[in-house]
């Protein structure tokens, strides 16, 4: 059977990518399309390492092609991904892809916790990723990656000092815990909390990354309005637990995203201690705080529900212990590990429509 690569072009621009709805030739995802006796190879490029959706585009690939060159014929498809971003040419931190923060309407939701488990599964994933801890006051992320009598070294770089991260199970991290006693309280007027923020982004050496999420406090304050004055950030993850209180404070936080002075993107919600589920009892599940507040309120903006993680014994023991849940196997692990596939599927989104929009 003969076919050329116009043949083979022709095949997978009827493949689409599931989350973007177009198809891999148009979006320019497939490259060095090579033809020898008996096989045909080409590359697919994902736009995330965290893509669930890998083998059923591999797949579609497959069987579109196997149509064209028929069953004698050898398929080697390679699948490898690049982060989409739409920070091109940035001033600040300028090999940086996408800039998310997480944040929540009040405190003790386990937003810190979500987002430490986020940033280790997006790195399982094969992401680069980093994590900036903006709670100045409380700050709880050395805790939770063990590595809290930790300090950051400092390296001259154009006669500046400049911040190189610690770098923990894959992720690079910063919070002003590593700059201060672990038992001293951090006593700080608002404009010092948003200059030592300010630093983060501008002193220290992030290197290439795919993700940068941003653990902001609970609540609204300076802290928000220096993040998005400072840097543009490509969505926001709001925290929550299904409970009504807590949904009335996440609403406020919603909110403040999608004011015209901050207009960050909400790319989602995540309800933490969705239900209760014993360890000897991994099938059950007790809605003890409530059933649906984070989907509730998911609707009611028209704006993803991302994930539900079980209020489970280990999830706590590990943020204590300084090593992720997602770390160890398991529910907890799954659900965190499938909240960061989701999260990455909606930055790809969100950077698709905004690359089409720009281009139309």
């Amino acid at each position: 059977m003969s076919f050329t690569q116009i043949d083979i072009t022709k095949a997978l621009s009827t493949v689409d990518d599931p989350d973007l709805k177009r198809d891999l030739i148009s979006l320019g995802m497939v490259k060095d399309i090579k033809i020898s006796t008996g096989k045909v190879s080409f590359t697919v490029v994902l736009t995330t390492p965290a893509c669930p959706l890998k083998e059923k585009i591999r797949q579609d690939c497959e069987d579109a092609v196997r149509q064209v060159v028929g069953e004698e014929t050898e398929i080697d498809i390679f699948m490898t991904s690049s982060v989409t971003s739409l920070r091109d040419n940035a001033p600040l931190l300028p090999g940086v892809k996408n800039i998310i923060a997480i944040a929540s309407g009040k405190g003790g939701v386990g937003k810190s916790t979500v987002t430490s488990n986020l940033a280790v599964a997006l790195a399982q994933s094969g992401a680069k990723v980093g994590l900036i801890d903006a709670d100045i006051y409380g700050p709880s992320i050395p805790t939770m990656f063990n590595c809290e009598h930790e300090q950051p070294s400092i390296k001259q770089v154009n006669g500046k000092n400049t911040i190189i991260p610690i770098e923990q199970y894959g992720v690079k991290l910063i919070s002003i815990g590593f700059l201060a006693p672990p038992d001293s309280a951090i006593v700080w007027r608002g404009p010092m909390a948003s200059s030592a923020l300010k630093q983060f982004f501008t002193d220290a050496d992030w290197g290439d990354l795919d993700y940068l999420l941003i653990d902001l406090p609970p609540g609204t304050s300076d802290i928000h309005l220096t993040l998005v004055q400072t840097v543009p950030v490509t969505g926001a993850v709001i925290v929550t637990t299904p409970q009504k209180v807590a949904i009335a404070d996440a609403n406020k936080g919603l909110a403040m995203f999608k004011q015209s002075q901050i207009n960050v993107p909400v790319l989602g919600i995540v309800q933490n201690m969705a239900y209760f589920t014993p360890e000897e009892l991994p099938e059950n599940k007790y809605y003890i705080f409530g059933k649906d507040g984070g989907k509730n309120l998911a609707d009611k903006y028209s704006v993803p529900l991302l994930g539900e993680i079980p209020l489970v014994q280990g999830i706590r023991e590990s943020g204590d212990s300084g090593l992720p849940a997602v770390l160890k196997g398991g529910p907890a692990a799954e659900a965190f590990q499938d909240l960061a596939q989701t999260l990455a599927r909606q930055i790809a989104i969100r950077n698709a429509e905004k690359i089409t929009y720009a281009s139309a």
